[in-house]
């Protein structure tokens, strides 16, 4: 009997019949991801006001034409520099290299980082970020810009998905220090993909 009754349980459980219970909003496994660590109080950065009242981060729709393949010029001989963030604190990054890619059948290009302190990381030796700036930052999206976490491929392609655009910490809590996106990452277009802008109570 008690067996059984185990069992049931363990079939509630799975099946999220828990009083108040309702799955994680998202189209796609990184929206659900990412709403996840958001309301994980341990993980979120959100404030704390926000997070009892979070359900979910605003996406753009899932749009495939968004999804590219990036050709990686690599610059094995850039210089590291000391990139700006939100705060005093600075990021010490290197020019890991220049995608050239196209949206919409535009080509356009981006520098994309390495991070001298991230590298040394365990799990984040092969890191790459990509921090950028398009025509919707300030209305629909984060006026500070969004970022794009990648790994050093194999070769020189690597797929480019501006669906998994996120904001910067400090756009959902100031207290954050975020390295501020480099001028010269400034997309002349709209990139209607990724996160939207945080509305905060």
């Amino acid at each position: 009997m008690k067996l059984i009754f185990s069992a049931l349980i363990a079939f509630c459980f799975l099946i999220s019949c828990g009083p108040g219970k309702k799955p994680l909003k998202g189209e796609t496994a990184f929206q659900r991801e990412l709403n996840a660590e958001f309301k994980d109080a341990s993980k979120s950065p959100l404030k704390k006001k926000d997070l009892k009242t979070f359900e979910g981060l605003d996406f753009f729709k899932f749009d495939s034409t968004y999804v590219v393949k990036a050709h990686l010029e690599r610059t094995p001989n850039s210089e590291w520099f000391n990139m700006k963030t939100t705060t005093s604190r600075v990021s010490k990054e290197r020019i890991f290299g220049v995608l050239h890619f196209e949206l919409k059948g535009i080509p356009y290009q981006l520098n994309i980082y390495q991070g001298a302190d991230t590298m040394q990381e365990e799990g984040m030796e092969d890191y790459l970020f990509l921090p950028f700036l398009d025509e919707t930052n300030g209305t629909e999206t984060y006026g500070g810009g969004r970022y794009i976490d990648l790994r050093i491929p194999d070769g020189h392609t690597l797929e480019l998905d501006f669906n998994t655009a996120y904001n910067p910490f400090c756009a959902y809590n100031e207290a954050y220090s975020c390295p501020i996106v480099p001028r010269v990452n400034y997309l002349k277009t709209r990139v209607e993909a990724g996160v939207k802008a945080f509305e905060g109570h």
